[in-house]
């Protein structure tokens, strides 16, 4: 399997997926046409899969035109069927299904919107977030509520450490302002901020790096809730805070 990074927009990743014992061809998250279709034409002349992990513009802005040329079929959330457009089939919270030879796994982790998804293939060690996780990062909640999106973050950070992480966006650098803001002893933090500030693409990073510089998975921890003032407060309500704090960073 072999995986390529499109750069959209100003700041999105979508992301090809070629399954070469079968030569199929999907993509995650086609922000926009014409990045995502140079690469196509140039490489592979076909396109089988569409994969939206939520509706929003940015993630199903090339849906039509993509799915109008290659005739692909596109796959999003049963809760989310109304709002992505040119969907074909509906995926259900812990279905799986397939890709050619690989299997992916729905995982429902909702709060950035209603109806957000994870892909999750187990045997790669591989997962698609979304707007969920970020490197160093979470979503901003639109239509859920910090518990759902805690919860959401808590089942993604209960994935084996050596699962790759390739999120919806190129937030990073961003992202570890804050946690050095608030977690300034971090000395995994530190080293990585590092490779950050010498890479324009973090992509991918790891459940196992995340679990030691992400803030937003590190609610647990005493020196957070220390630096915040909140010595006694649970490990959501550190949450909480952090999202707040983040809104206004």
């Amino acid at each position: 399997m072999n995986i390529e990074i499109i750069s959209c927009l100003d700041d999105n990743y979508s992301y090809l997926i070629h399954e070469e014992k079968t030569n199929t061809v999907a993509i995650i998250d086609p922000s926009e046409f014409d990045p995502c279709d140079e690469l196509i034409k140039k490489k592979y002349k076909k396109l089988d899969y569409i994969l939206n992990t939520h509706h929003h513009y940015d993630h199903v802005g090339g849906n039509k035109m993509l799915k109008t040329k290659y005739n692909s079929t596109v796959l999003g959330f049963d809760g989310d069927k109304d709002r992505i457009p040119c969907i074909d089939k509906f995926l259900k919270d812990n279905q799986n299904f397939k890709i050619g030879n690989l299997n992916i796994l729905v995982i429902f982790i909702p709060s950035h919107i209603k109806g957000h998804i994870a892909f999750y293939l187990e045997k790669k060690k591989i997962v698609f977030t979304g707007d969920t996780l970020f490197s160093l990062g979470c979503g901003k909640i639109f239509e859920g509520t910090y518990k759902q999106m805690f919860n959401s973050l808590n089942k993604l950070k209960n994935l084996p450490a050596a699962t790759k992480v390739y999120s919806g966006h190129e937030y990073t650098k961003k992202n570890l302002d804050f946690c050095l803001t608030y977690d300034p002893n971090n000395e995994f933090l530190k080293k990585k901020a590092e490779w950050i500030n010498s890479n324009n693409i973090t992509m991918p990073s790891s459940i196992g790096e995340e679990l030691k510089t992400n803030i937003f998975l590190r609610c647990e921890e005493q020196s957070i809730k220390d630096a915040l003032n909140l010595k006694n407060s649970s490990d959501q309500e550190i949450f909480v805070k952090l999202r707040d704090l983040k809104d206004n960073f």
